[in-house]
């Protein structure tokens, strides 16, 4: 199993030409999801080679511009472009209504199913879910109403010890089924093969949580407890640290503090005000509380596997 994190943008408010809003697009386990969406996204898609025919699913955080004012957009290029698989979007209660409106009023409406799972729950839900993966909301804090997402694989099937079989005639092929699902062998005289003499643990699975925007919130570490890669936004360094409350975005140092208690193995951050010229300073900050610390970039790709 495996993740494929590419960023297409990570930058915070208006586009600017080195600068983009954010979107990302994932790879997990054979799906493939869209993460925000900036103005800009899809030109950054096709500028890193991402075929928008796999796009099933896209998770907007919240109805800032700089996160969804590119979704319309997309959607349009999707229906120019013949779309026939259905599209779902997830976002907060009013995507629907401003989507449909333009395209209304535009008179512009898809060929494509488009479905619409709105959002409005203050505690974390499972939102998405499938035979590989899942997908659950995380609550943030900020000037609206907001969601972070955490997206994990399932645990696969186990793998056969074909040596440890072979040595078990009574073993037949139809009960290699039950062998992968963890089960117990048991013969014909009652003996019980303890399933882990017969199978290998099965692949790792990963996790990968998104977080943007949001203030500081200690109460989302449970959620995202021991993720392989956090994405966290960092809009300002600890000498702003003043505009956080008012702005409801988080420290380079707040972003640490969260992968540190957290557990998670890497932290990404992003989101950078457009006051910091040098982004170096992100990850020294970070890195004071928290290693592996990694800055988002356009075009970054980030891969587990």
């Amino acid at each position: 199993m495996s993740i494929k994190l590419t960023i297409l943008g990570c930058h915070s408010a208006t586009p600017r030409i080195d600068a983009h809003p954010t979107s990302q697009y994932l790879e997990i386990n054979e799906r493939h999801f869209l993460i925000d969406c900036g103005e800009g996204t899809q030109t950054l898609l096709r500028k890193h080679k991402i075929q928008f025919a796999k796009i099933r699913h896209i998770f907007i955080s919240h109805l800032h511009g700089d996160h969804f004012y590119g979704l319309i957009g997309l959607i349009s290029t999707f229906g120019l472009l013949n779309r026939e698989h259905d599209l779902h979007v997830y976002g907060p209660k009013g995507i629907k209504e401003i989507i449909v409106l333009q395209l209304k009023i535009a008179k512009s409406w898809t060929n494509f199913k488009l479905i619409f799972h709105e959002l409005e729950g203050t505690e974390s839900q499972l939102i998405f879910e499938d035979k590989k993966v899942e997908v659950h909301t995380i609550p943030l804090n900020h000037r609206i109403y907001t969601n972070g997402y955490l997206f994990k694989e399932k645990v696969g099937e186990r793998k056969l010890n074909m040596d440890a079989i072979q040595q078990n005639s009574a073993i037949e092929i139809c009960d290699y089924h039950n062998l992968k699902k963890g089960k117990d062998f048991t013969d014909e005289n009652g003996t019980i093969i303890p399933n882990k003499r017969l199978t290998f643990d099965p692949t790792k699975n990963y996790s990968y949580a998104f977080c943007s925007d949001t203030a500081y919130k200690p109460d989302i570490v449970p959620i995202i407890k021991n993720v392989d890669l956090l994405y966290h936004e960092a809009t300002f360094l600890e000498d702003r640290k003043d505009l956080t409350e008012r702005t409801k975005h988080s420290t380079a140092k707040e972003a640490a503090a969260i992968a540190k208690e957290a557990a998670v193995k890497h932290l990404i951050i992003g989101h950078y005000s457009s006051r910091y010229k040098d982004l170096n300073k992100f990850k020294e900050e970070a890195s004071t509380v928290f290693t592996p610390v990694s800055l988002a970039a356009s075009g970054k790709i980030f891969e587990l596997k």
